[in-house]
């Protein structure tokens, strides 16, 4: 078993980490659209993001992700449609996906709005374990060799809001591919060891409310309650203020993780952007700082409300 023990190591930190198979973001409050297809056309208006993360810097593998989203209402206002690609790179993993998004928004009252979102694309893996450097070098990582394998994926989700409510439940992953298994032989020892890579189903709970405090400070709380199959889940808890129409700033904790920084600055009525901070506590605190940077641009009608205590 010594012989192949470091390969199983990487394999159960890697692929087993809780939370981590989907990319994670702190500024999702400001393009839900990241974790819940129903926000398609929630901004009244074409919407168009630029994600980019890099998390835990310094540590060679780990996880950078990069994503564009664009999205907008049509047919009254009554369907929101957009589209979103990904590049997530962890360790000796790329993925590219793209997804069509489409969300029927139905008016509840004069107040609430309830979308019901699906999207769905395909996912195109690749696994460089060329680059990996193995402590031990033997038979068994010498079976390992470089492929690429595809998959369609299914997300759906629920967003409910008003102009200073939001609550959202998303769920990714709906068919769990199976992307591969297969063997390894140590032809030294005769010793086995399965290795497989399955995508997990993960549930996104969002909430967030905000508080007038007078006309330049604005309070806005927000959850969000992250889960994964057979794996447990994480919650954040943000405290952000919306100051003077132009700035958002705030403040979060990630259990157990640690606490995290965010703002999100509007330059102009159609052009905004924003940058998140965070570090671990206690022994996360040596996985290294991670940074996340947005930016976006909004083409509303005139009557939208380009700045307003929501989170839109």
């Amino acid at each position: 078993m010594k012989k192949i023990f470091y390969i199983l190591i990487f394999f159960s930190l890697f692929y087993q980490f809780k939370a981590q198979q989907d990319p994670q973001f702190n500024l999702y409050q400001f393009n839900p659209l990241i974790i819940n297809p129903a926000y398609a056309g929630a901004r009244d208006g074409l919407s168009v993001v630029a994600n980019v993360r890099n998390q835990w810097v310094g540590i060679d593998g780990a996880p950078k992700t990069n994503l564009l989203s664009v999205h907008s209402p049509i047919l009254n206002k009554n369907v929101g449609v957009g589209l979103t690609i990904i590049n997530d790179r962890m360790g000796p993993r790329n993925m590219i996906g793209a997804y069509g998004n489409f969300a029927y928004i139905l008016k509840l009252n004069n107040k609430y709005k309830l979308s019901m979102g699906l999207n769905a694309g395909y996912n195109r893996f690749q696994f460089n374990y060329s680059a990996i450097q193995f402590k031990n070098t033997d038979a068994a990582t010498n079976n390992l060799s470089d492929f690429n394998r595809g998959a369609l994926d299914i997300n759906s989700g629920l967003y409910l809001k008003s102009n200073s409510f939001f609550m959202g439940l998303s769920v990714t992953h709906i068919k769990a591919n199976k992307i591969f298994e297969f063997e390894l032989n140590d032809t030294i020892s005769n010793e086995k060891s399965v290795i497989s890579y399955r995508l997990r189903t993960h549930t996104f709970f969002t909430l967030g409310k905000s508080f007038v405090i007078n006309e330049n400070v604005v309070f806005a709380p927000t959850i969000l309650l992250r889960t994964s199959s057979g794996n447990g889940g994480n919650l954040d808890l943000n405290f952000n203020f919306f100051l003077y129409k132009k700035l958002w700033l705030g403040l979060f904790i990630r259990g157990p993780y640690g606490p995290g920084f965010l703002m999100q600055y509007y330059v102009n009525q159609k052009f905004k952007v924003g940058y998140s901070f965070d570090m671990g506590l206690r022994d996360a605190r040596k996985l290294g700082p991670s940074h996340e940077i947005t930016i976006g641009f909004d083409f509303l009608n005139n009557k939208a409300k380009i700045i307003s205590p929501r989170f839109l």
